[in-house]
């Protein structure tokens, strides 16, 4: 017989406090849903979230992502005056210097579809790159493509923000607390077996990150996210003298791309893409991560050699196999909500994210199902993310 004492019942469950999970709270609470989050940390974003570097873009190769993250980008830029939350929003935009032919072409061909989906997007010169980026090696330069729209905010204040709104709007927050077990019913999630106490949901959403394939078998469901790690780094601050996110696309032995910018506190955010990929879940430092992305770096722009790096850190991409999010329902379970598989850009997906996934949730939207429907786990997963 059930413990009714330990059993709580909501309209939506959702299982993640991260980077989505949060965010999604929050805009379905304020659409007058009775929302609790689930959590097996100690509090909001301890997972992928405060891994992230900050980076918010809609230059993305795809529909979808694009259309996600201008929203994103909406909610961004009016956190403070609207909301009330510093979260260190900078509008510095992204700058993708060109030092060879194929690139330049790609990313030429690349401007045509962003642009036709509403980026503020275009290639500039030499000479403009040098001037937004002064004393970058201009030895090969071709110039670049700039969004001037994108930004950078904090991870940690974004999700402290997101919480507080959510908390306003009556979210009941569950932490330590971990799916164990759940038992099913026609076809239906009937109750969720945690750490500490049971729930009834009319819906719930896995947005479990870098746990969504465990969360997934105990739904007998196999969902195809594979974490790999990535490195990060953060200087000293220093006087500002660069605002866009800086990514070198060249790839080179060890490493795919990377990545760095300014933030508000004035200093330099740093990452990379390993090349082969480092799977599974391993979020301890290494030796080979500093010396590799600081020689890469230092050979774009030499200004940064002399700067202290304060701190390095590893986290998570919780990747799937074309690099794309999985978003949708369950076919197997029909009150089951799949937003997972961000493959390491959940803070900058989230927020946009949540407001469509409420609007998709809670007023049964159609807008959206066109790009919606691409990132359904059902579809072939052939595809590639240019811009991952």
């Amino acid at each position: 017989m059930e413990n009714k004492i330990n059993m709580k019942n909501y309209d939506v469950l959702i299982i993640g406090g991260g980077s989505v999970g949060v965010p999604l709270s929050y805009y379905l609470a304020k659409k007058g849903v009775r929302v609790a989050v689930i959590e097996k940390e100690s509090s909001v974003g301890r997972g992928q979230n405060r891994a992230a570097i900050g980076g918010i873009r809609a230059t993305h190769s795809d529909p979808a992502k694009i259309k996600i993250c201008l929203e994103t980008l909406k909610i961004m830029r009016k956190m403070e005056n609207k909301y009330g939350y510093d979260v260190d929003w900078i509008e510095g935009g992204y700058l993708f210097p060109v030092y060879n032919e194929k690139d330049e072409t790609t990313l030429k061909k690349l401007l045509k579809i962003q642009k036709s989906y509403g980026l503020n997007i275009d290639w500039i010169s030499k000479e403009k790159v040098q001037k937004l980026i002064p004393g970058i090696n201009e030895n090969n330069l071709r110039g670049g493509t700039y969004s001037p729209e994108d930004g950078s905010a904090s991870p940690l204040k974004t999700i402290d923000a997101f919480y507080m709104l959510a908390k306003e709007n009556d979210v009941d927050f569950y932490f330590n607390e971990e799916v164990i077990d759940a038992e099913l019913s026609n076809g239906k999630i009937d109750t969720i077996k945690a750490t500490n106490r049971n729930y009834k949901s009319d819906l719930v959403i896995n947005c479990s990150g870098g746990n969504a394939k465990e969360v997934g078998k105990i739904f007998n469901l196999d969902l195809p996210v594979f974490p790999d790690s990535h490195e990060a780094g953060i200087t000293e601050p220093v006087e500002r003298f660069f605002d866009p996110m800086i990514v070198d696309v060249r790839p080179e032995k060890g490493s795919a791309n990377y990545y760095f910018y300014q933030n508000k506190e004035d200093q330099i955010v740093f990452c990379i893409t390993p090349a082969p990929k480092i799977p599974g879940k391993d979020c301890d430092n290494t030796s080979v991560f500093l010396p590799q992305v600081i020689k890469r770096i230092i050979n774009l722009y030499p200004r940064l050699r002399n700067i202290r790096v304060r701190r390095t850190w590893r986290g998570l991409y919780p990747m799937t196999p074309d690099g794309f999010p999985i978003i949708g329902y369950s076919k197997e379970l029909k009150n089951l909500f799949l937003a997972i598989g961000m493959c390491g850009q959940g803070y900058m997906l989230g927020p946009g994210l949540g407001k469509i996934l409420s609007e998709i949730i809670v007023d049964k939207s159609e807008k959206y199902d066109e790009f919606i429907k691409e990132l359904s786990l059902y579809r072939k997963f052939d595809k590639d993310e240019m811009l991952k």
